[in-house]
């Protein structure tokens, strides 16, 4: 009689595990910048940013469904998007992540011969510096008609409720969680995180960051960033940073909160 009920608690419990249903999988946007009439940046050598970032996306995407994550890109092909409506396609997806890639260029020849690396940034009301206040305008100039938010606004949006409060400080540990993999994948220069008024990261309702993770017009680095194993090797140091992040909050949110109230 023991054995014959311990086999059927066996089955009972094997059952109950077969009819669960299955953890829901991590899901990840992915926005390649520019598209279409909007080129981006260009190359010493002629590449363009729209063309680069997209298929860094497509790379990353694979990398992130390999790991059992579900990802999604806000383009799929060479199309021009405004970044209003990549916001609307992200929040339609209710992803877990967002991450917009873009590369860095500077106007004149000597910072073109002098600058490379990587730079990442999340969502704030004011540019943390100099630098960062030029890449979220050069960003940003593609959002000229698309009925952005101003950057003056940003800060209030992101704060309007307690779910962008949370967002918005899980981004800054999904940006050094990139950040730190990309430039040891890399091995460019460390630009640190940053934080500026990026149109297209404003009004996402879940952790978001904008990856710069390369200067295309620097001579050497636009030589690299050409090459289908570097561009491997960016994707999944990206990969690997999105998901340790992911992994860090699925933790986080399974712990109890602590009570107040002494026993």
């Amino acid at each position: 009689m023991p054995g014959r009920m311990s086999s059927a608690l066996a089955f009972l419990c094997a059952a109950l595990v077969a009819a669960a249903p299955p953890a829901p999988r991590a899901r990840v946007v992915i926005d390649p910048g520019h598209g279409g009439a909007q080129e981006g940046a260009i190359s010493p050598d002629g590449q363009l940013e729209k063309n680069v970032s997209l298929d860094v996306a497509r790379r990353l995407k694979a990398a992130l469904e390999h790991a059992g994550a579900e990802a999604r890109l806000t383009r799929e092909q060479d199309v021009l998007l405004a970044l209003a409506d990549r916001v609307t396609l992200a929040n339609q997806s209710k992803p877990d992540v967002f991450v917009s890639l873009h590369l860095n260029s500077m106007p004149t020849r000597r910072l073109r011969a002098k600058l490379e690396g990587v730079q990442t940034f999340f969502l704030s009301a004011s540019a943390s510096g100099e630098d960062a206040r030029r890449v979220a305008e050069t960003e940003n100039a593609d959002s000229a008609g698309a009925g952005a938010p101003q950057p003056t606004d940003t800060l209030a949006f992101i704060l309007s409720d307690l779910r962008r409060t949370e967002a918005h400080a899980d981004s800054a540990r999904l940006a050094y969680a990139i950040h730190s993999r990309l430039v040891a994948a890399s091995g460019g220069s460390d630009h640190g995180v940053q934080q500026a008024p990026f149109y297209v990261l404003t009004g996402v309702e879940a952790p978001a960051v904008l990856v710069e993770f390369g200067f295309i017009s620097h001579p050497e680095e636009s030589r690299k960033l050409a090459r289908p194993e570097y561009r491997d090797r960016v994707a999944q140091a990206i990969a690997d940073g999105v998901l340790a992040f992911l992994a860090q909050t699925a933790a986080r949110d399974r712990r109890p909160v602590a009570s107040s109230t002494p026993p």
